[in-house]
């Protein structure tokens, strides 16, 4: 079984766990390990790009969904369920371990360019015809604003979708509700 196999699978498990957890605390937990396979799968399919968007687009979501959850669900952990959850929690270290060093195994040596691995990639292709097929004056041009305006834009619509949910989330209360507060206030 590959590593990329492995991956999928634990993905998938982290979304069931984070679907049937009755504790919000335990899913959003679920959703960001989920959030953070799926960055090491974009590194595995040769997007490290987007493998970064992912990771700050998944701790700022984090970030605004335990704010908005850690006080309304407040659980304590009693007798055997600690030592399970340390059980869970250790096991799942050590995966993460093994996975960790077998994705350094497949790294380039220090001072290896990744292009000499693998030579028919696109970053080749944009070397080696980028700025004829774009017309730009050199590589780097042609790279940002020639190949890179749809992954640029898309990047920039999952930013504005994770903003607009956090604002959903997080949303201030109505003004009328706060009229109807004072004047229920002003009524005692």
């Amino acid at each position: 079984m590959s590593l990329f196999a492995i991956l999928l699978v634990l993905m998938i498990i982290g979304a069931i766990i984070a679907i049937e957890t009755t504790n919000l605390l335990s899913s959003i937990v679920c959703v960001g390990a989920v959030g953070f396979l799926i960055s090491i799968a974009f590194l595995f399919l040769g997007a490290p790009d987007l493998a970064i968007t992912q990771l700050v687009v998944e701790a700022l979501c984090l970030i605004v969904l335990i704010r908005a959850t850690i006080n309304r669900d407040l659980t304590s952990v009693t007798g055997d369920r600690e030592f399970f959850g340390l059980t869970v929690t250790v096991a799942m270290i050590l995966v993460f371990l093994v996975i960790g060093v077998k994705i350094f195994d497949d790294f380039p040596a220090l001072g290896q360019a990744v292009m000499d691995r693998m030579a028919n990639t696109p970053s080749s292709s944009y070397l080696a015809r980028g700025a004829e097929q774009t017309g730009a004056k050199n590589v780097i041009t042609a790279l940002i604003l020639g190949y890179r305006n749809f992954d640029a834009l898309g990047q920039v619509a999952v930013i504005f979708c994770a903003v607009l949910g956090a604002l959903a989330i997080l949303r201030w209360p109505a003004k009328k509700d706060q009229k109807e507060k004072d004047s229920e206030a002003d009524a005692v």
